[in-house]
């Protein structure tokens, strides 16, 4: 895409799958125009997955495992260029992962996950929705 030709970038749950976050956000401050938009919708933590979580390709697949945590995903947004970065919405993100779920107990148990990882979920990641100008 050419540089400044996009007026608004939108994105909905797919920037914490990718390992180059920085990356992506400085692709999408070239191609927007000056006065651009930017609005992504993510997750996020707010404290470190355990090891078994992080390398778990069921937990990858629920966007949990390539999440980063939030000073660090805004800190990119920020780093690329943009400016008025604000979050717009945080909110607790309801795991399908609870360590009694039978569906989560069998696709993680497979890879030896405990149930106190799993628990450790529950308090460790957001949703947010953040807003931000080239």
């Amino acid at each position: 895409m050419a540089d400044n030709h996009v007026d608004i970038i939108i994105s909905n749950c797919v920037i914490n799958l990718s390992p180059e976050k920085e990356r992506v956000f400085e692709e999408a401050y070239r191609v927007l125009k000056p006065g651009g938009r930017l609005m992504v919708s993510d997750i996020v933590l707010l404290k470190d997955l355990p090891s078994k979580v992080k390398r778990s390709m069921a937990a990858y697949i629920g966007c949990l495992a390539g999440a980063i945590p939030k000073e660090q995903y805004l800190d990119a947004i920020k780093k690329a260029g943009f400016r008025d970065v604000k979050v717009l919405e945080e909110s607790h993100f309801n795991l399908c992962y609870s360590p009694d779920d039978p569906e989560a107990g069998s696709v993680f148990g497979e890879e030896n996950i405990s149930k106190d990882d799993l628990g450790v979920l529950d308090g460790a990641v957001r949703s947010i929705r953040v807003s931000a100008v080239k």
